[in-house]
């Protein structure tokens, strides 16, 4: 398992000059999600509370925001804290919500163009948090260059549940017929409705999981896992990720061959 992880992440040998340039700035992926794992353990190697991570991981956040903006990405997806968070001690919840407060900042999404938006169970975020979100929301809804989400009191499992729940009231009202339900009809229940599946999904921090995040969005993206912790992740494992991404070869059940064949074809 070490050997794979190192063959993947951000430690593993990649071309030299990662920079925006060695990029095939052709094939950059349209919707990047990454898990931002490891704020806790980087707090804790350096002698400080957790929350002292989560601040450091809010400059990752930006950073990786803008970079992404600069490279053309069109929605950047971040799990930000699930709803199993939520057990997590009630001092370091609410140091969290007090940090959400105070990072989102109009500026930063105003000054790359950025739109914000929220997917996850707004109902148990407190108010101020709640009006923070909302007022972020509407200011920056006519930005265009990007797309920042915040997967935010969020999990798959949560928003699956949701879905179904709805579909099944509108059966009920007879708004929709059981037999013309499809993966469409599914998809355009989620919570993620207004945006394409990831291309590409990144995990730092050295969990090889995907904590219940994205599940039925992620069926066909390249996952990417790295031992680096999130407030150390910075626009070089940015490209690296995205390089990596770019010498796979997207198949979607299709053979080698056929994928080559069409390739070739579209030239």
């Amino acid at each position: 398992m070490d050997k794979y992880k190192n063959n993947i992440g951000c430690s593993a040998p990649q071309p030299p000059n990662l920079g925006g340039s060695a990029l095939d700035m052709n094939r950059i992926p349209q919707h990047i999600a990454i898990i931002m794992d490891g704020n806790g353990r980087w707090a804790k190697e350096r002698g400080q509370e957790r929350a002292y991570g989560h601040q450091a991981g809010v400059t990752a956040v930006r950073n990786i925001t803008s970079e992404c903006t600069r490279l053309g990405v069109k929605f950047l997806t971040l799990y930000t804290f699930s709803t199993e968070n939520w057990n997590r001690p009630p001092k370091e919840v609410a140091a969290l919500m007090a940090l959400l407060v105070a990072s989102l900042e109009e500026e930063i999404f105003m000054k790359n163009n950025v739109r914000f938006r929220v997917i996850g169970d707004r109902s148990r975020l407190p108010h101020e948090v709640q009006e923070v979100v909302e007022n972020l929301e509407q200011r920056t809804a006519g930005n265009t260059a990007m797309t920042a989400v915040i997967a935010l009191s969020y999990s798959s499992k949560w928003e699956l549940t949701k879905a179904m729940n709805d579909m099944a009231q509108e059966v009920k009202e007879g708004r929709l017929e059981p037999g013309s339900i499809t993966e469409q009809t599914i998809s355009e229940h989620l919570e993620t409705s207004f945006m394409p599946d990831p291309e590409l999904l990144i995990r730092t921090g050295g969990e090889l999981r995907i904590s219940n995040y994205l599940l039925w969005q992620c069926a066909y993206s390249e996952f990417y896992f790295c031992d680096t912790y999130w407030p150390d992740f910075d626009e070089q494992c940015l490209h690296k990720a995205i390089a990596d991404y770019q010498h796979r070869q997207r198949r979607f059940g299709k053979t080698e061959a056929q994928v080559a064949g069409e390739a070739l074809n579209d030239k």
